[in-house]
């Protein structure tokens, strides 16, 4: 009678990894594990020096979890950074179609402004400042992503038109989103601070030519939605 508990010349294929206990205890996914490790990894030491073996190692899982998760590290890459966007862009349509949205143009865009400096600056690891790195600006993975950017300035000129009807939208989209991203420098060189994101608020209305006390009132209204949207 053959012995059992030899191995086959035809071996199972390898089911899902299993999570490791450390992972399971730290409330989130595999999933969610694995990107949290490599967006660490890529601030900390740069994406070009880190491996699918690091994040693992970060993560405390196997090797082979990331890859049962995500095709590369151009993926997970990819995942992070539209994380930085997406919820920005969803915050616009909600302004521009939900019938409780501020009517005031320029409260919409202090609004706006205001979510997406929160977005930038309360992610846990500062993945926007892999935004100018040559795979995201040149890779043809990315080009989603690079699409989704676009999409978020033409939506700050978009609204920028609204408040001042006679602008070029096009460049005003532009400079807003560079004020916006500026919390990405502030957060490298730890100097980042919750109150400034009225200040970059106040900076994009100033900017388009409204006046202090406008601005003023906007940004506290718009302040008040965000606290209160309902």
């Amino acid at each position: 009678m053959p012995d059992v508990t030899q191995a086959t010349d035809h071996p199972r294929r390898p089911g899902r990894p299993r999570a490791n206990p450390a992972t399971q205890a730290s409330g989130l996914s595999t999933r969610d594990q694995i990107l949290d490790a490599a967006a660490a990894l890529f601030v900390e030491e740069g994406f070009g020096a880190c491996t699918t073996r690091q994040i693992a190692e970060r993560a405390g899982i196997r090797q082979a979890s990331v890859y049962y998760h995500f095709a590369s590290k151009d993926e997970v890459l990819l995942v992070l950074l539209s994380s930085s966007i997406r919820p920005s862009l969803a915050f616009a349509v909600r302004l521009r179609e939900d019938p409780d949205a501020p009517d005031d143009p320029a409260v919409r865009l202090c609004a706006l402004v205001i979510a997406d400096v929160r977005l930038l600056a309360g992610a846990r690891h500062n993945i926007a400042s892999l935004y100018g790195l040559p795979e995201v600006q040149e890779k043809a993975q990315f080009a989603g992503f690079r699409a989704e950017r676009h999409e978020l300035i033409t939506v700050y000129g978009d609204f920028a038109g609204a408040v001042v009807p006679l602008v070029d939208r096009t460049l005003c989209g532009t400079l807003v989103m560079q004020l916006v991203e500026s919390v990405i420098g502030l957060r490298t060189a730890d100097r980042f601070r919750t109150e400034y994101e009225g200040d970059i608020a106040k900076a994009c209305l100033r900017m388009l030519g409204v006046g202090d006390v406008e601005i003023d009132l906007a940004v506290r209204e718009a302040r008040a939605f965000l606290e209160d949207p309902a």
